[in-house]
């Protein structure tokens, strides 16, 4: 009762009886975290929380808008308006389902709101791209990379213009040679216009607004170009638009195989495991194992600069120790690493 195929109107209405206390609070003050750091001119860094609220229209006379609850909601409340809501993201190895060996190897979990799934899901995307080590002047990795910037164009566009009202459900499949953004919702216009008209055309307006106030969306014609002009940077080929009247799936082909193999001219490896018998470690891997025997709050990016490798490429090292039980992470950002072998 609540779908509505007009662009911009009904994700813009209050809920009667959702008021502020919707809001996960958490999620609030990461956005205005963000903010603060990557767009620390805007006036909205002045405001207060109620006012931010106010001036995003995520709050409006006190009441939620469907867009306020679904930006920064409370998961329990979002379900009770937009049941199973969801980004469904899967990784499935192999090109196609009927050639995987798994239906997924990974399912992103639930998250509370939209802007908290933005994250969860970028991070997983950006880890099927090369991203060479760049230090900034400040220390910390420096990741403005053109291709880096299409996919979370692609990303951003399919959350703020995404059909809620619709039974069907924002997915992306990661495959081994591409990457799929399924979004429910056509466009308003065709892709050849508005690759032509300097405008934004959001179905979703609060949600858009919300994503530009923080530097993460482009007025419509141009994110496309962002996505196009970034990816061809990477890979030499544009991704592929395929658009329908309720639905519009945008695909970033891959490189299969994109790291040669390793070699290692070592037979065996290290012995033991979580789970015991024998874990065979590629050179490359020993090499990172003993960085973590010496420093067990390593990071990522120590590691590739270390090697002198990228940055993705040192977390696909761990990502493998920790499949084969060899290490595995306790605690967040400020947790260390756990040895599980002899």
């Amino acid at each position: 009762m609540y779908r509505d195929q007009a662009f911009g109107t009904r994700t813009s209405v209050t809920i009667p009886e959702f008021d502020d206390t919707s809001i996960n609070n958490h999620s609030v003050e990461r956005y205005r975290d963000y903010m603060s750091r990557f767009n620390p001119s805007h006036s909205y860094n002045k405001l207060t929380r109620n006012e931010l609220l106010s001036k995003l229209q995520i709050v409006e006379d006190g009441k939620m808008t469907f867009a306020g609850l679904l930006f920064f909601g409370r998961n329990e409340m979002i379900q009770r308006i937009f049941p199973d809501f969801r980004i469904d993201l899967l990784e499935i190895p192999g090109t196609s389902y009927s050639d995987s060996t798994k239906r997924y190897t990974y399912r992103m979990e639930e998250q509370e709101n939209l802007w908290e799934y933005y994250f969860t899901a970028f991070d997983r995307i950006r880890q099927r791209v090369d991203l060479p080590f760049k230090m900034g002047e400040e220390g910390f990795a420096i990741e403005d990379f053109p291709y880096l910037e299409a996919l979370r164009e692609a990303l951003v566009n399919m959350l703020m213009h995404a059909d809620y009202f619709s039974p069907a459900k924002p997915r992306i499949r990661i495959f081994d040679d591409r990457i799929e953004f399924n979004n429910p919702g056509g466009l308003p216009v065709s892709l050849k216009k508005l690759l032509e008209i300097d405008a934004s055309m959001p179905r979703n307006p609060i949600l858009a607004k919300s994503f530009r106030a923080v530097k993460l969306a482009e007025n419509a014609g141009f994110g496309f170009d962002k996505m196009i002009n970034g990816w061809k940077s990477y890979i030499e080929i544009e991704p592929v638009f395929d658009i329908h009247i309720d639905t519009t799936i945008v695909t970033f082909p891959l490189r299969i195989n994109n790291d040669v193999p390793e070699a290692d001219d070592e037979e065996g490896g290290a012995k033991g495991g979580a789970k015991g018998g024998a874990v065979h470690l590629t050179k490359r891997q020993k090499e990172v194992l003993e960085f973590i025997k010496n420093n067990d709050r390593i990071a990522y990016r120590d590691v590739a600069e270390k090697m002198k490798i990228n940055y993705s490429a040192a977390q696909k090292h761990f990502n493998a120790l920790k499949e084969k039980g060899v290490i595995e992470r306790i605690g967040g950002t400020s947790g260390y690493w756990k040895i599980l072998i002899e």
